[in-house]
């Protein structure tokens, strides 16, 4: 089984490539939602999580208040790697769950989409990682239409995540959604070429 990534910043694109790839029957685990999953009981992770960063951050039916921890855990580098430490495991799990499924239905490739995969503990899992990127003022376009916030919030937003180039240099497949959704549909139907090839 071949695990590839699916990665980029946002309005890239991202979530068209994988609904094509599912279009064409491959599995494709949603990262961001485990992620979030993972934040719900019956998970382990919110009673781990408040024994770490403080009761209170649970309110009385043991839900997350979640603006409360990403300001406590993003307050400090300790705290951002205390909140890895605790989540990455639950979500590794989950994963790798949903990958062993697909390898029992005889699958040779499985792909996860996800925003945050380069620098995370899970990047050197991956066979290959695939970036997808659209121009600039494009995605701004996008995120302005999509979430009804202004350009300059996109913006800002943006900058808030991992640098292009960072992302450049862990990507093995850069999928530069620059044209029409057919045209990105051909992109992706080459790379799944070149994937298939090597497995």
């Amino acid at each position: 089984m071949k695990m590839i990534a699916i990665t980029g910043r946002s309005g890239c694109g991202k979530s068209s490539v994988s609904a094509y790839l599912r279009e064409k029957g491959y599995t494709v685990i949603d990262a961001d939602l485990v992620a979030r999953q993972i934040m719900e009981p019956p998970s382990p992770c919110p009673q781990a999580l408040a024994r770490e960063f403080g009761e209170d951050i649970l309110d009385e039916n043991g839900n997350l208040k979640r603006r409360m921890l990403a300001d406590r855990a993003f307050s400090t580098p300790e705290g951002t790697e205390a909140l890895t430490r605790i989540t990455f495991p639950e979500i590794r799990r989950r994963i790798l769950e949903q990958v062993e499924e697909a390898t029992l239905r005889g699958e040779r490739v499985c792909f996860v989409d996800g925003a945050v995969i380069v620098g995370t503990p899970m990047e050197p899992e991956f066979e290959k990682i695939i970036l997808v990127e659209t121009p600039l003022e494009e995605s701004i376009r996008r995120i302005t239409a999509r979430d009804g916030i202004s350009p300059e919030m996109a913006r800002r937003r943006l900058d808030a995540q991992t640098p292009v180039e960072q992302l450049e240099q862990a990507a093995h497949i850069i999928l530069r959604n620059e044209g029409s959704l057919d045209q990105l549909h051909d992109l992706i139907d080459e790379m799944i070429n070149e994937i298939l090839e090597t497995v």
